[in-house]
């Protein structure tokens, strides 16, 4: 088998011939990666199964969506932006204002410039940053959604087809090389929280559910016209993040309620397509492993040890959902002994590898690529290269 093979027969709950490890995020590798070619042959020469995502990414890039990877975010060519900086009485920060005045109205958002601020005197559209340092986001009432449809706009036929000439070299790249082509990543109540805020969202679900519901349907008939673009270059797999859907957020009734809708409209575009699904959440998430399985997701993303029960997991989606991931990166991978990374390697086999449907990787990143970071990687792959075969 090749690696696209070794992932794709994992994803279809069989055995491979050996355990495909490929890592879900490997930043401290990226980072010293002169382009996105050399990130993916840094990878197969360490021995990992690297994923081949579209569109590329190149090292080191920021833009106004930098938390959302996939087609460029385009606003409507009406919405016209100011930017600028207050200084008001009581806040102990600088006051970054981000205004888009589109024909439906005014958004504003304002955000604390904190010191490690990494944007200058720019507000970025959608990025983590945003959430813990925003004093006012950019919706606030339902009136706010109409306006917003200016800035969720679907990708035009220019825009699609310059997507596909940029992908062309990745996709015959992943198909020369058999490696495993990925698109994404989709989106959902991730990005609620970079608009509206995430503690905004928990009150909102119990004291404004319409609101919530617009903006999830928004997002979603938004998410999927993206999708089909990258859904219609035949990528092997399609992911969706998904961190903040998890149950810090939302409860197994209101996840029924407001995501499981949207999501299962994901899967079965992906499905028709001919693409599996891959569903990326990393924490908190038992509760919802019954409702992951029922809707058809296809790899769950991000098993982590820490705070998983790796076998009432393996209990319940063995057979109906491959596993991806298996051993911590920050505690084990980025701060642990080699030692600690052999047995959380071959723990994680012995539980989440038998009968198949089973990726190894650090759960959810490798941030750092020092010496001793490195020789823990080394080992990782040489474990699971032990007792995979």
């Amino acid at each position: 088998m090749n690696s696209r093979e070794r992932l794709s027969a994992a994803i279809d709950l069989k055995e491979p011939t050996k355990i495909p490890c490929s890592f879900m995020l490997f930043k401290g590798l990226w980072a010293q990666s002169k382009d996105y070619l050399d990130f993916i042959q840094r990878q197969v020469a360490l021995g990992l199964d690297a994923c081949v995502q579209i569109p590329p990414r190149q090292p080191g890039v920021t833009n106004d969506h930098y938390n959302l990877h996939g087609l460029p975010v385009n606003y409507d060519p009406s919405v016209r932006i100011e930017e600028w900086v207050e200084t008001p009485v009581g806040e102990q920060t600088p006051i970054l204002v981000k205004e888009y005045h589109t024909p439906a109205g005014c958004l504003r958002a304002e955000v604390r410039r904190t010191n490690d601020w990494p944007y200058g005197e720019h507000v970025p559209f959608l990025d983590d940053y945003l959430v813990p340092r925003s004093r006012r986001f950019l919706v606030e009432e339902p009136a706010d959604l109409e306006a917003l449809t200016f800035l969720l706009t679907e990708p035009t036929r220019e825009e699609i087809a310059d997507f596909r000439a940029k992908s062309r070299s990745a996709v015959d790249y992943a198909a020369q090389q058999g490696l495993l082509l990925t698109g994404g990543w989709g989106v959902g109540a991730d990005l609620i929280g970079w608009i509206f805020g995430l503690q905004n969202m928990l009150y909102a679900v119990y004291d404004q559910p319409d609101l919530v519901h617009g903006m999830l349907a928004m997002i979603g008939d938004w998410n999927r016209a993206r999708m089909r673009a990258m859904l219609e270059l035949g990528v092997d797999l399609y992911i969706k993040r998904a961190w903040y859907e998890n149950c810090d957020f939302w409860t197994p009734g209101t996840f029924k309620q407001f995501i499981a809708p949207q999501l299962k409209q994901d899967i079965d575009l992906a499905h028709e397509f001919g693409s599996r699904f891959g569903y990326l959440i990393t924490s908190n998430v038992m509760p919802l492993l019954d409702q992951i399985a029922e809707l058809g997701v296809d790899v769950l993303i991000g098993v982590d040890p820490q705070g998983w029960d790796l076998d009432m997991t393996k209990g319940k989606l063995g057979g109906k959902v491959c596993l991806w991931g298996g051993v911590n990166g920050h505690l084990t991978v980025e701060q642990g002994s080699t030692e600690e990374v052999r047995r959380e390697v071959r723990e994680a086999i012995e539980t989440l590898a038998p009968g198949g449907g089973f990726i190894l990787s650090p759960v959810d990143n490798v941030r750092e690529f020092t010496p001793a970071i490195r020789e823990n990687v080394l080992a990782l792959i040489d474990e699971a290269n032990r007792q995979g075969n």
